[in-house]
């Protein structure tokens, strides 16, 4: 966004002008949202934020509301248009550490914006643990102080806001946790800046929703039968963990692959069987049994993970099904067999298109890319993007706030799966729904963006109580 700026005034447009609209449409939203406030307290950092806060003080002094400003900095320190707007407030501030919470009051954070990349200091520190402790109220302007703009992460203390008003487009850090819980509502505010401009600088980084993968997916014609939809695997466990290949299985079925094909040790045949209706039963124990099943072209993609237990057995699986061109999504066990042999994965789906989906949660995220996992220097989504480069598939960084990235630098960030998927088996649902959507000809972000989106949408219908059959159950298509 700075570079936005800097932009935005290189084409003429007046940087002045632009503060002002940004902090007379923070008091416009304090005045809305808390018509009987007795005091607005605008607190003031040292850059454009504590302008932005300036010219909101001044502008709620005109429309007659009680204000106090507290400025972080000796107001004469202010450079550029901070100073100017310090200069038309004509008020009077005083220092930080004046300021005592009264009740009534509600508080204006413009102290930090979304740019801030260190630990606040010690004194913002204990006035935000005093501003909590009173349970005032707190309108952030842009990103409320102490949140790191791009990871979304605390930097040493942040402000809970009630309410948080940014300007042109929302930052990560308002979507990636725990950036999402201490934003309060966000309002997003166009200041006038080209929106070309914006998207200049903002890079491949979306929120998830459907408008990414609509125009690749294929809607289902009157010609259509069972295997123009698609023909998933899920490879199953052990006769005493066969469940989770089930709720794969089933999950896909639902999101709309046409024919689901548990692909079962000899063992576990008669564990499954007496589960399965209009999910398919294959016997495939070895190698061997493996490259018969593939015999049939149109087997093209396969679940492997969940429940499935043998390391070594699935690294010889993953790695025949990336050299015989097939698509899988890599989930649970099937990650953590490759935790030592992450290369070997890579190698075996090299190519053009992408056919692999990666799906790890927080510790097999850390087992499979341990390097990329410790740099604390990274946000997620980087993290998600450095770990795709790595393995060359798409992978789905699993989480509340779960990031889908692509090699090719495209990344989405899912913002509406609720806690209740925290929850034993909810991963493996995850697994079946990519699958369905890659059986269906989706190309691999696409699906892993869909699949991600219609899972949190089931999550959504079941509601509380929510377990993982119900989850597969609700999945709908997408």
């Amino acid at each position: 966004m700075a570079r936005v700026d800097a932009a935005a005034a290189a084409t003429g447009q007046d940087s002045y002008g632009l503060m002002r609209r940004a902090g007379e449409a923070v008091a416009a939203s304090a005045l809305r949202l808390y018509p009987g406030a007795l005091r607005f307290v605008v607190l003031c950092g040292p850059g454009n934020n504590g302008g932005d806060g300036y010219v909101c003080a001044a502008a709620l002094r005109r429309a007659g509301a009680a204000t106090a400003v507290f400025a972080l900095v000796d107001p004469a320190r202010l450079k550029g248009d901070a100073k100017r707007a310090q200069t038309d407030y004509s008020g009077t501030s005083q220092g930080m550490t004046a300021f005592e919470p009264v009740s009534g009051d509600v508080v204006i954070d413009a102290l930090f914006g979304a740019g801030l990349a260190r630990e606040v200091p010690a004194e913002v520190s204990e006035l935000i643990q005093k501003v909590t402790a009173a349970a005032l109220p707190v309108i952030a302007v842009d990103l409320p102080s102490g949140l790191d703009g791009g990871s979304g992460q605390v930097r040493g203390a942040a402000f809970r806001a009630s309410h948080t008003v940014t300007f042109m487009a929302r930052k990560p850090g308002h979507v990636l946790l725990p950036g999402r819980d201490l934003c309060g509502e966000v309002e997003v505010f166009d200041i006038g800046i080209p929106w070309r401009l914006v998207e200049a600088e903002a890079g491949p980084l979306h929120v998830n929703n459907p408008a990414i993968w609509r125009a690749t997916h294929r809607v289902l014609g009157t010609s259509d039968h069972k295997y123009r939809r698609g023909h998933l695997t899920v490879f199953s466990g052990p006769e005493t963990a066969t469940g989770a290949a089930r709720l794969s299985a089933m999950a896909g079925l639902k999101a709309g692959a046409g024919l689901v094909t548990i692909a079962s040790p000899q063992a576990a045949l008669a564990a499954n069987a007496v589960h399965l209706t209009a999910i398919m039963l294959a016997s495939v124990d070895n190698d061997r049994d493996l490259q018969v099943y593939l015999e049939d072209a149109r087997r093209r993609t396969f679940v492997l993970g969940p429940g499935f237990g043998d390391p070594e057995k699935a690294r010889a699986f993953a790695v025949r099904m990336g050299q015989a061109g097939r698509h899988l999504v890599l989930d649970a066990d099937g990650i953590t067999a490759f935790r030592l042999d992450r290369h070997r994965l890579a190698t075996a789906f090299e190519g053009e298109a992408v056919r692999l989906v990666v799906t790890p949660h927080e510790g097999e995220f850390a087992r499979l890319f341990p390097e990329i996992a410790e740099d604390g220097t990274l946000a997620k989504p980087a993290k998600a993007l450095a770990a795709a480069a790595a393995v060359g598939g798409v992978v789905v960084y699993k989480g509340a706030d779960t990031v889908i990235a692509s090699p090719d630098g495209r990344a989405a960030i899912e913002e509406h799966a609720p806690p209740s998927l925290a929850t034993a088996g909810s991963g493996d649902v995850l697994a079946g729904i990519v699958g369905a959507l890659l059986a269906q000809g989706l190309p691999a972000f696409e699906a892993a963006c869909a699949g991600v989106h219609l899972h949190g949408q089931a999550a959504l219908s079941v509601g509380p109580g929510l377990t993982a059959e119900d989850l597969a159950g609700a999945v709908l298509p997408a």
